[in-house]
């Protein structure tokens, strides 16, 4: 198998915790930059990469990265490189730009060149001069950052937080990719009660059930690269084969996500039975001030309502001070709250313990943890007052 040069993007914010998920898989050579980790693999660490990475965005292959101020250069430098080793005859290759802080500023005038040069390479490689592009697809991106032009071709199709279980949306949905990063943030475990008393349509609550499964996120979708020749068909059957040895079936969860719309609570269960969870994650409709648990040492990992729109400040005020009250009743519990406000700890009631600057899309946010006492070291943990979950 060939060495591939390959680059896991990220939200800002999470790459380490896509650092930490490449080092699980065993690619443990890595260099973190801003928004993403690069790395070397073969054709069967395509595969692994996109079934398994939970908080990237994409895995994208790497053609070459080289210095261009001038659209000269940058035909000479992507004509050089050997497309005809990844784009076969019939191959679709549509180009994206993007540019900052670079001389070649008009993206479009680079998107352009960029496939100028790619036809001409394979002109010469086919001994052909049109390409009817109707193939399997090779999306390009040609990526200018102070100079630095990075070509690459994206594996992964749609993104990787479609795990292929939310047909349905909710209003402003919590990226699958970020609610992975925010519980593998919370250092939450398997034998440790999970609560999302903002549940949504049921993000939180279903990425915690996977990562507590070891389920690969991406073993119920298809990736782009599954249609590439180059990629057989033999490597994504053993990494599918091998996500399903792995895949923990009958470990007994204690996760629950509650919610005072029903709407949203309806379409989280919808999410629940199309992921096939229902027999591990428990909904219900419950106000946030009267959620409760007679679990101890548990995680409340939540993503409450804004309240950017007009007229909600108050709202989401009471909100706030509600999952104050509540974390105050669940002593021996840890919080953990994704927010756009800036000094939560008034609202809650306890100065955050850690916090890091995420993105929820475009929304700048702040991750705020409370942590609760360790649990004691011993097998199981003592049950605390009775309560709704």
């Amino acid at each position: 198998m060939a060495k591939i040069e390959l680059i896991a993007t990220s939200a800002f914010g999470i790459e380490s915790i896509v650092n930490r998920e490449l080092h699980n898989l065993g690619y443990t050579e890595t260099r973190v930059e801003n928004g993403k980790i690069s790395f070397t693999a073969n054709e069967l660490g395509v595969c692994r990469a996109n079934l398994w990475l939970r908080s990237a965005e994409r895995v994208l292959l790497k053609m070459g990265e080289f210095k261009a101020t001038t659209f000269e250069e940058l035909f000479q430098h992507t004509k050089a490189l050997p497309w005809e080793e990844w784009l076969p005859i019939d191959a679709e290759f549509p180009v994206e730009g993007k540019s900052i802080k670079s001389k070649l500023f008009s993206v479009s005038d680079c998107q352009a060149i960029v496939k100028k040069a790619i036809v001409e390479r394979l002109k010469e490689a086919y001994g052909i001069s049109w390409f009817k592009e109707t193939g399997p697809k090779y999306k390009i991106e040609v990526a200018l950052l102070k100079d630095i032009v990075t070509l690459t071709i994206d594996t992964s199709g749609a993104g990787l937080h479609k795990r292929g279980y939310r047909r349905l949306a909710g209003q402003a949905p919590l990226k699958e990719t970020l609610a992975a990063a925010m519980i593998n943030l919370s250092y939450w475990k398997a034998d440790r009660a999970l609560i999302d008393p903002f549940c949504g349509t049921g993000t939180i609550p279903i990425e915690a059930a996977m990562i507590a499964l070891n389920r690969a996120p991406g073993l119920k979708r298809d990736f782009v690269a599954e249609t590439w020749p180059n990629i057989k068909e033999k490597y994504w059957q053993q990494a599918r084969e091998e996500a399903q040895d792995l895949y923990v079936r009958d470990q007994e969860l204690h996760i629950y996500g509650s919610d005072i719309d029903p709407k949203a609570l309806q379409l989280a269960r919808a999410h629940c039975e199309d992921a096939g969870l229902t027999d591990k994650i428990f909904f219900q409709r419950l106000p946030a001030a009267e959620v409760r648990s007679r679990f101890q040492y548990g995680h409340l990992i939540t993503n409450p309502p804004y309240g950017e729109r007009l007229g909600e400040e108050e709202e989401v005020k009471q909100l706030y001070k509600d999952l104050g009250e509540t974390f105050k009743n669940l002593e021996t519990w840890s919080l953990h709250v994704i927010t756009t406000d800036k000094h939560p700890e008034l609202l809650i009631g306890r100065r955050w313990d850690k916090s890091r600057k995420l993105y929820n899309g475009r929304l700048e946010c702040h991750y705020y943890q409370f942590f609760g006492p360790k649990p004691p070291r011993r097998p199981r943990d003592q049950e605390g007052a009775e309560g709704t979950p």
